[in-house]
């Protein structure tokens, strides 16, 4: 018999400078900042509702990048709102802290924005659409197309 998950509890990513990536965490993605493990390790939460739903985890100034074509996390999706609004004040507020290098993109089921965190971890911050779409089709979720804000 399979292991049955109830949800995903939280994802630590590694990063070269713990204080810069929790200025970028708390300062442009909005997570509030709850502890810190010495100058190791900083625990941020969406809502409040889970103790961390993301960690940073310092590895040195001379960590090396992962290769694009490694193996390993692809990137972190983070819901930021209900609608094409929520989104388009997201890349606004993105670019208004100097995040240029975005993609926007309609997924049918979601629609996103993509970004690097300062040390290449990738992020999508992403709005859901109406879940009669997959609940209806599936399918539907391996959808991608340019989206225009």
């Amino acid at each position: 018999m399979a292991i049955k998950v109830r949800g995903v509890g939280h994802v630590v990513l590694k990063v070269r400078d713990l204080e810069r990536s929790a200025r970028f965490y708390r300062e442009v993605i909005g997570l509030k900042e709850v502890a810190r493990l010495g100058g190791q390790m900083a625990f941020f939460s969406a809502t409040g509702q889970n103790h961390h739903d993301l960690a940073v985890l310092a590895v040195g100034a001379n960590a090396l990048p992962a290769p694009p074509d490694s193996v390993g996390l692809y990137h972190v999706a983070l819901k930021i709102g209900d609608n094409l609004d929520d989104l388009k004040r997201a890349k606004a507020h993105l670019e208004a802290h100097g995040i240029t290098r975005i993609r926007v993109s309609d997924h049918r089921v979601s629609q996103s924005i993509y970004l690097n965190d300062p040390d290449g971890n990738g992020l999508e911050l992403f709005v859901d659409a109406d879940p009669a779409i997959w609940h209806d089709d599936p399918a539907a979720v391996a959808h991608v197309e340019p989206l225009e804000l």
